[in-house]
């Protein structure tokens, strides 16, 4: 197919010096005849902006403070416009020129410019699940109400989007999400309590930060999945389940009433979801190694231990409650996982944490975007008197 007549799309990506970050301005630079790099906000990664902004030549940069921004003003072009803190992130998100924000922070972080980047009319290719875990019903309203497609990047929503495309809604008896289950599948409950930070970011099939690589050892990644689905694709509660599929080959499947299921598949690399994502509807010629059924083989499947990660069914408590409990969840979770990276929390305690913060929080309806703020700041103070008191109890 020729693509030398098509208007190149114009990117922004939040979150660029991360693994879809990455993972995104490598399919740019792999099609440049059909991206553009409008805009940039990073972190504290600020070499790897800087080298970003030289290969890509972006309007605009961010870094999340103006120290970092100090290291790198002379590195960057000229014509790149260098900006910092919240403010930064709000104006990648909104460039006047963007048509597709790629939503890659992680944490609660990316929730507001992923918000604002809707109020102004951005399409979202979306990989900050914490979007809409904490403000998802919020989040579609405003899609919709704005004209704006939400593309999902993770590759189980991806895979979902995908099993959907062509059937109709009201034919769908469930979802099926998958997860590997992590590198602690086969430990005993005992042994999990031994976990230390460099095992734990040993993920077996994905490459990810250090964030979503200990959600998806506690199964926590999975939990907010769960709750990503549900208002994504605006399925109940009942009709999402999770299953351990340990090789990741198959990204999630959808049933149907007639009891078809259809399945996507693939090796696990993220810019085949990114790809699709960047370019829907159609699909890019990516030159990746392609899977291969019988060496991938044997394709397994089973249910997950809820007692041995309790972190799964906190996430299908905390949306039955509904509210800001998914945004309660979310916030302790984070605190609990900073703290166990940080040496100060066990691993076997991080969904004890969560789930205490959950007991004693007053949850109340979500109307506005500031309820899940104030929400989320309550939460995290909760979840550091939770840590503390762990803290005593372990020393």
């Amino acid at each position: 197919m020729k693509t030398d007549s098509v208007r190149r799309k114009k990117l922004a990506i939040l979150g660029s010096t991360g693994s879809i970050g990455r993972n995104t301005l490598d399919i740019v630079a792999r099609f440049p005849e059909r991206f553009e790099v409008v805009a940039l906000a990073a972190g504290e990664n600020v070499d790897l902006l800087a080298e970003q902004a030289r290969k890509f030549r972006p309007k605009l940069i961010s870094c999340k403070h103006p120290l970092l921004a100090d290291k790198i003003r002379e590195a960057i072009p000229p014509e790149t416009k260098l900006l910092t803190g919240k403010e930064g992130a709000l104006a990648v998100a909104t460039h006047p020129e963007v048509e597709l924000v790629v939503s890659a922070m992680v944490g609660a972080v990316g929730l507001i410019p992923t918000y604002e980047a809707i109020r102004a009319g951005k399409d979202i290719a979306l990989a900050n699940k914490e979007t809409m875990v904490m403000a998802g019903e919020l989040v579609m309203r405003k899609a919709e109400a704005c004209g704006v497609k939400i593309l999902p990047i993770d590759s189980e929503h991806s895979a979902i989007f995908q099993a959907l495309q062509g059937n109709r809604k009201e034919d769908l008896a469930r979802i099926i999400l998958t997860a590997s289950g992590g590198p602690f599948r086969t430990w005993s409950k005992e042994r999990l309590a031994q976990v230390t930070k460099e095992e734990a970011l040993k993920h077996p099939n994905w490459q990810m930060g250090a964030k979503i690589t200990i959600d998806s050892a506690t199964l926590m990644n999975k939990g907010l999945e769960v709750i990503e689905a549900h208002y994504l694709f605006q399925v109940p509660l009942e009709k999402i389940e999770v299953k351990i599929h340990p090789q990741s080959i198959v990204h999630s499947l959808v049933e149907y009433v007639d009891g078809s299921v259809i399945a996507q598949l693939g090796l696990p690399d993220m810019r085949v979801p990114i790809a699709y994502a960047l370019s829907y509807p159609e699909r890019l010629p990516l030159d990746l190694p392609r899977l291969d059924l019988v060496a991938a083989s044997p394709l397994t499947f089973e249910e997950p231990d809820l007692e041995k990660f309790p972190a799964l069914g906190l996430a299908y408590q905390a949306i039955k409650i509904g509210g800001t409990a998914p945004a309660v969840l979310n916030a302790a979770n984070e605190v609990a996982v900073d703290a166990f990276l940080k040496g100060k929390l066990r691993f076997d305690l991080i969904p004890r944490l969560v789930a205490e913060v959950l007991e004693v929080y007053p949850f109340c309806p979500v109307k506005e975007i500031g309820d899940v703020l104030e929400a989320d700041t309550l939460a995290r103070l909760k979840a550091e008197a939770v840590l503390e008191k762990l803290s005593r109890e372990t020393s």
